[in-house]
């Protein structure tokens, strides 16, 4: 836009126009010269011009590297296979809820436990081998664990009794009696507190390296307690019960009493309370999920005890699993499906549902590099499911230069 032609246009050149016998002829031929000259033949007064010449490049364009000049490239989105890529039998898996008989262990091991008896399977070489049958006096087996090491393994039986076998050697450590007066079905580890919790709604933290291994009881279930998990930190443990309710336990409150008192006692669910999860990127998030009456899965700050969402999925939730390399949660469901759930955090959009199980998924466990997930169900079948995608590659750390003579003691 030309401002001063505008002007111009509204007073000078709208005189010359409304008084035409006033201007001489020399004098009209001198301003139609001069209007030529200044581009003022116009009968717009606001009017668009070409384009603004572009800018002269400071810097040639063969000397700027590619990266400054393309815009960074957006992450492809993660292709999710739809079906499992193994499924082994699994005969006599008992078909019980408040059951805990599958776990994967960071030793890339899976242990099942099939009735009485107690299996072994080597993700590294799918080889399977027997760990122990238990008598049918004491049996069957209804909760494993292994510990963080990844070559013991705690074994919860219907006896009440919890017994510790060390793989590699494929023996029995010990026998942890006296604590539950009914069967074990949660099992949770603390590197060396292993933590049971039972039939009878009772606790028990163990000290494995000691012969007097009871050292504290959380009493707060008035019903079976079928999920127990630690945090990460080892400060926090969550646990849920067939009483619909969860417990956060904090060990800098329990430690100084017999009967410890739980930090938070959390009422919302309205089914028993078996799949718990924390979360790995935020320490004080729990992720817990209700049964067949319930269906929902809760989000809690374990700090402050607040609900902080809840999404009603349509089944029961049987089992919970954080990603460890994207912010993303899966669920293991029953009836009618009996799939698997992919939820985007916190949106909690479904990125995808798997289907493949033939009854309702019992147990989920999730390999060590966090990329696969096995499950196991009613239908007595074992199924591996690629579900996290594939771990990032750690770029090794430069070796920093060693100092001139840093193999020589210093003198100072």
């Amino acid at each position: 836009m030309d401002w001063d032609y505008a002007h111009y246009m509204l007073t000078e050149g709208k005189q010359a126009k409304e008084n035409p016998a006033v201007i001489s002829p020399s004098r009209e031929a001198y301003r139609k010269r001069l209007a030529e000259a200044l581009h003022l033949n116009r009968t717009r007064i606001l009017a668009f011009k070409d384009k603004p010449p572009a800018p002269i490049e400071l810097i040639p364009q063969e000397n700027t590297s590619p990266s400054h000049l393309q815009a960074k490239p957006t992450k492809p989105r993660r292709h999710i296979p739809q079906t499992s890529e193994r499924t082994l039998d699994a005969p006599d898996l008992v078909d019980d809820f408040y059951l805990n008989l599958l776990d994967w262990g960071s030793s890339n091991v899976l242990a099942v436990a099939l009735g009485n008896t107690v299996y072994l399977w080597d993700a590294s070489d799918s080889s399977t081998s027997e760990l122990v049958t238990i008598d049918n006096e004491i049996g069957p087996v209804t909760s494993v664990n292994w510990a963080p090491d990844g070559h013991h393994i705690a074994i919860g039986l219907n006896n009440s009794e919890v017994q510790l076998w060390d793989s590699a050697a494929n023996r029995q450590l010990r026998t942890l009696r006296g604590g539950h007066i009914s069967r074990v079905g949660s099992l949770a580890w603390n590197n060396h507190i292993l933590t049971t919790g039972g039939m009878d709604g009772q606790i028990i933290n163990n000290d494995v390296r000691i012969r007097l291994h009871i050292v504290e009881t959380y009493r707060g279930h008035q019903q079976e307690v079928c999920g127990l998990k630690w945090s990460a930190s080892g400060q926090q443990l969550a646990s849920g019960g067939n009483d619909n309710l969860v417990h956060i336990w904090d060990r800098s409150v329990t430690s100084s009493n017999a009967a410890s008192q739980w930090l938070h006692r959390l009422e919302d669910h309205t089914s028993a309370v078996k799949a718990l999860a924390w979360c790995p990127f935020q320490g004080n998030l729990l992720a817990t999920g209700g049964g067949g009456g319930d269906r929902c899965i809760k989000f809690w700050n374990t700090h402050t005890g607040a609900c902080l969402n809840s999404v009603d999925t349509g089944s029961q939730v049987c089992s919970l699993l954080w990603s460890k390399i994207e912010r993303e949660l899966l669920s293991a469901h029953g009836f009618n499906q009996n799939q698997l759930t992919l939820w985007k955090y916190p949106s909690m959009v479904k990125m995808a549902e798997l289907t493949g199980h033939t009854s309702r998924i019992l147990f989920m466990a999730q390999s060590p590099d966090g990329c696969s997930v096995a499950t196991a169900a009613g239908d007595e079948t074992l199924k591996f499911w690629n579900v996290f995608g594939i771990p990032e590659v750690a770029k090794p750390t430069p070796k920093a230069n060693p100092e001139p003579f840093s193999h020589l003691a210093r003198i100072r």
